[in-house]
């Protein structure tokens, strides 16, 4: 069953968070992850949204999902993206 990591983030420090992505596919991929989504102006068509971007990945499993999450290089990279934003994150399960 897919999973999927949802990201709502919004950035203090753009070349701080600018650290945080050149590093990222190169750790992203070599997991099973897909990006499906990452926009910073997502249409909001009901209610408030608590953040300027809103990323979405997919995995296969959960497991793929936090062996990536938990993986020493993701978190490593982790640490840039906290110091740069403040978000929220959820892993979702897919309907599959």
């Amino acid at each position: 069953m897919s999973s999927y990591f949802v990201v709502l983030v919004t950035i203090h420090d753009q070349a701080q968070y600018d650290r945080y992505l050149e590093g990222f596919m190169e750790v992203f991929e070599r997991f099973a992850g897909e990006v499906l989504a990452a926009d910073d102006a997502p249409e909001i068509l009901e209610g408030e949204w608590p953040a300027a971007r809103t990323v979405i990945l997919r995995f296969p499993s959960d497991e793929e999902l936090l062996r990536w999450y938990r993986s020493p290089e993701y978190q490593r990279l982790a640490e840039l993206r906290r110091s740069a934003a403040e978000g929220a994150i959820a892993m979702v399960r897919g309907l599959d």
